[in-house]
């Protein structure tokens, strides 16, 4: 099956055996347990709600096949995804090598949970020169945790090369692909070991749900997974499944529609007197832009931009927009922006911030999939209005 036939069909295929209803949309199982006949025989296999459940099966199967992957495990959230991957893979004491551009929720946990309390240590680089990765291993080095593109500068890594420099050493990788979408990118064929969601994005689409899964094809990480899924409990709920189910099955057209509208506008932000710089993957401007088009079918729909101005016109700027909610998250059918350095990234050192590359005018979008001239005249409404 093609992408956007996977993306309908796989975990929702009708039963249409002797006794069952033929539902075209994967019904919502709410039950918390399970009767049995049998004191040794689970009736369909479910026991317990948070060990499994008929509705988050029929997800982590079309999440798996969007990915190409053969497993996938969903949680109730990103965050509770990234906790139970490293739960299920790093060891106390261990180390972790990270892309330094990350999603702000990312390092926090990184730095003031898991360092801490486990003593998990993370050498943050720069990821965009693989040889950066290879030369921060350590004996003690368990995981590679890669974003690409990145949150919220956008930069790309070499999934590829790094991928070959983790086999090399014996260590797992995981790329966050939240950013690109499985339509646009699969970092399991270009070897990685683990890719990983926020469903809450475009997967979801729709501002409605939060949730998280990993992907992967290797059977002793889903067994570690689903075990610290079941232990720990961070699951995601039933209702949340069936919303990212129905949600996932429009991917494929919302993701050409996010594109088509990113690019206009990141094309507009670059020729606008106000910006200093725009970052987006699919300009050829952005100093990556050919590794973006080797490692990706597209682009995406996140643009990031700095004004040229001061925070206070950056603040008048978000404030003033119509069309884009001044909100956190992204990925939904509508469009939203941000300030990341007092927003998404406020968790994140100032000074780290500021080598980082995340200015105080720094504004992130998520391009939705509204008529892309009422966002262009809503952008320059606003510019109008903040100068």
């Amino acid at each position: 099956m093609k992408f956007e036939t996977r993306a309908i069909h796989v975990g929702e295929e009708p039963n249409l055996k002797p006794g069952g209803s033929g539902d075209v949309a994967h019904p919502i199982h709410l039950a918390s347990t399970f009767a049995r006949a049998k004191v040794d025989e689970p009736t369909g296999g479910y026991e317990y709600a948070r060990t499994a459940n008929p509705t988050r099966d029929a997800l982590e199967k079309r999440l798996a096949a969007l990915e190409d992957g053969q497993y996938a495990v969903a949680f109730a959230s990103g965050l509770a995804a990234e906790t139970s991957l490293i739960l299920a893979l790093v060891k106390a004491g261990g180390h972790i090598v990270a892309f330094d551009d990350l999603y702000g929720g990312t390092r926090r946990l990184f730095a003031q949970i898991f360092e801490p309390n486990y003593n998990i240590t993370t050498t943050f680089v720069d990821a965009r020169d693989p040889g950066n990765v290879a030369q921060a291993i350590q004996e003690n080095t368990q995981l590679i945790w890669m974003e690409t593109p990145t949150n919220p500068l956008l930069k790309l890594c070499d999934i590829q090369a790094i991928a070959g420099i983790a086999r090399e050493h014996g260590i797992p990788m995981v790329v966050d692909n939240t950013f690109a979408s499985p339509y646009f990118q699969n970092p399991l064929a270009l070897g990685a070991d683990l890719v990983l969601h926020s469903t809450t994005k475009y997967i979801n689409g729709h501002s409605d749900s939060v949730g998280g899964a990993i992907i992967t094809n290797n059977a002793a990480f889903y067994e570690s997974l689903k075990f610290v899924q079941n232990a720990a409990g961070a699951i995601l709920s039933p209702f949340d499944s069936f919303l990212i189910l129905r949600g996932s099955k429009t991917l494929a057209v919302r993701m050409e529609r996010h594109q088509h509208n990113a690019m206009t506008i990141a094309r507009f932000l670059e020729q606008h007197p106000r910006v200093k710089q725009v970052l987006y993957p699919g300009l050829p401007s952005h100093p990556q832009h050919e590794l973006a088009k080797t490692q990706m079918r597209g682009f995406g729909g996140m643009v990031s931009f700095e004004l040229d101005g001061t925070l206070e016109n950056a603040k008048r700027f978000v404030e003033t927009v119509r069309y884009f909610a001044l909100a956190e998250s992204l990925g939904g059918v509508e469009s939203l922006i941000e300030l990341p350095a007092i927003m998404t990234h406020a968790s994140v050192p100032p000074e780290v911030r500021r080598e980082l590359g995340i200015a105080d005018g720094l504004i992130r979008i998520s391009v939705g999939i509204e008529n892309v001239d009422d966002l262009l005249e809503d952008l320059e409404n606003a510019f109008n209005k903040a100068f």
